[in-house]
């Protein structure tokens, strides 16, 4: 795998794979493109987990740049769909489709320190890893509990979505530390300037 985006720079803190992948366009973050080239495609998926540390993805090109990216819009329309509580008949069909092939098969092989890690059974295909990654979307959504936690992001700029665990459901961010953060920052800049009297409003008695 040529050398592509740094896995330090993903982000994976939406609590499931299908909401990561959403994560990764230029709709949700207001930002470029994340999944614009295959060795940036080959980086998220290890570091997303779908493939094990080690994998050789070497068959990864621009294909399949392009059929994850096609799921990434229809998981993503089938997600707000559902959140608006509206209909998504294409959406819901295309990641039906995706979610009936047979996702990698695993298996336990001995690493370098004689510990017991996973492996691929075989060569990972495209079909394969998008077939996990529409299950994940597939269970998230008929799984009572945890669609009830599915959330937008409420900070400016951004469109994230997310599963809300948090006691009580009172989560409001994608993520406390970078939206969190942004968004007290924000507010704390917006008390200061309400509290900063101009000299317009001082009398010109009290003007020294």
């Amino acid at each position: 795998m040529a050398a592509g985006k740094s896995s330090c720079d993903w982000r994976f803190d939406s609590g499931r794979p299908c909401l990561d992948l959403v994560a990764t366009g230029v709709g949700t973050t207001g930002a470029c493109e994340l999944l614009d080239c295959a060795e940036r495609l080959a980086d998220w998926l290890l570091a997303a987990g779908l493939v094990p540390n080690g994998t050789h993805l070497d068959a990864v090109d621009e294909s399949w740049v392009v059929r994850f990216r096609q799921l990434r819009t229809g998981v993503e329309r089938l997600l707000t769909a559902e959140l608006g509580g509206r209909g998504a008949g294409s959406a819901l069909e295309r990641v039906n489709a995706l979610a009936a092939v047979a996702p990698p098969g695993l298996r336990a092989v001995r690493g370098s320190g004689g510990k017991l890690v996973r492996a691929l059974s075989a060569d990972p295909e495209c079909g394969a890893l998008l077939a996990a990654v529409a299950r994940d979307a597939v269970e998230l959504l008929t799984d009572p509990v945890a669609r009830a936690g599915l959330r937008r992001c409420e900070a400016d700029n951004c469109r994230r979505l997310y599963l809300d665990t948090s006691r009580g459901r009172r989560r409001r961010w994608c993520s406390g530390e970078v939206c969190g953060n942004r968004e007290r920052v924000a507010r704390h800049r917006r008390r200061v300037a309400a509290s900063v009297v101009p000299d317009s409003a001082v009398p010109d008695s009290v003007v020294p």
